[in-house]
Order: C-alpha cells, then sequence, then structure tokens
C-alpha cells in the first residue's frame, strides 16, 4: 500500500473503473466478475454494500458486503446473517494488504450496525482463498453455500487482524 486505503461508493463517475477490475486470470472462476455483483446489488439494495478499494487514486479492488440476509430462508428469519459477499483484489494489488483492509472494513461496518459476527464462503481447494481467509481467523461451520464453504468470525469486534 503506498497510501491509507479507502472504500468508496459505486458511482456514474467510477462504474466503468469498477467494472474494469480484473483478478489474475487463475482466479477468475473463483469470484464473479464485478458487474454481476453490481447487478445483484441493483436486486438486493437494502442487503448489498458494493464499494471499490482505493489507495490514493488508483482502485486496488472491490468488495461487497451483505447485512441481515436471512440465512436459512425460512419464514421465521431465526438466522439472520452479515457478512463478506464478494471480494476482488485486482491482479497486480494482490499480496498487499488490501484483502485484508477489506475484512476490517466489512468488520467495522457490521460493529456500527450493532453485529458481531462476520460470515464469508469461498471456494475450496488450493488455488481457493482458504488459507487467507483462515489466516484472519474464520472458522469453517460445517456448511456450504453454493458449493462453497461457509466460515464465520464469531466477535467481529476482536478480529485476529493485528499484524503478527
Amino acid at each position: 500500500m503506498t497510501t491509507a486505503p479507502r472504500l468508496e461508493k459505486i458511482t456514474p463517475g467510477n462504474f466503468d473503473t469498477a467494472i474494469g477490475l480484473k483478478v489474475r486470470p487463475d482466479q477468475e472462476h473463483l469470484v464473479a466478475p464485478v458487474v454481476k455483483s453490481l447487478a445483484e446489488a441493483y436486486v438486493h439494495p437494502g442487503v448489498a454494500w458494493p464499494r471499490l478499494i482505493m489507495d490514493g487514486e488508483r482502485t486496488v479492488g472491490f468488495l461487497m458486503a451483505f447485512f441481515d440476509i436471512n440465512w436459512d430462508g425460512d419464514e421465521a428469519g431465526t438466522d439472520l446473517r452479515s457478512g463478506l459477499w464478494r471480494l476482488n483484489i485486482a491482479a497486480g494489488e494482490q499480496g498487499r494488504g488490501y484483502g485484508r483492509f477489506a475484512v476490517e472494513a466489512v468488520a467495522a461496518e457490521i460493529r456500527r450496525r450493532g453485529g458481531t459476527r462476520l460470515t464469508v464462503t469461498w471456494h475450496p481447494g488450493e488455488t481457493g482463498p482458504e488459507g487467507f481467509y483462515l489466516g484472519l481467523g474464520f472458522k469453517p461451520t460445517g456448511e456450504t453455500s453454493g458449493g462453497q464453504t461457509v466460515g464465520v468470525l464469531e466477535t467481529v469486534g476482536v478480529l485476529a487482524l493485528e499484524e503478527e
């Protein structure tokens, strides 16, 4: 990182930059393109929270969080969850702490909204981001969602995100 990263809302002025963001070619099968995330945000406006990750004037990534979704879809809504829906770090920007920043930013927003748990899903396997999420303190729940592993940080106020 060259400056302190920050999040920016998606606007008409940065839309083309957002949808142009690309992960490494070997990661394309692991995460949806930003344009799909923005379409999902459009149809889930009360739930989705899309943001660009900026470092100075450079767009280095994209995240989309979700808040208070009815996880199991039951009518009672007894399992409401919030977490990280998508994380795309630009191909040339990986390994510089932007992913960690994104998780910290989502955790902070969940805390601001009164939540205490951060849920995430990831594709299992060697090429997936499991090591990244486990390294941040996420614990697999034993569930899957759409073929992905479900992980959770139980207390977002005490994340294992401090520098080792």
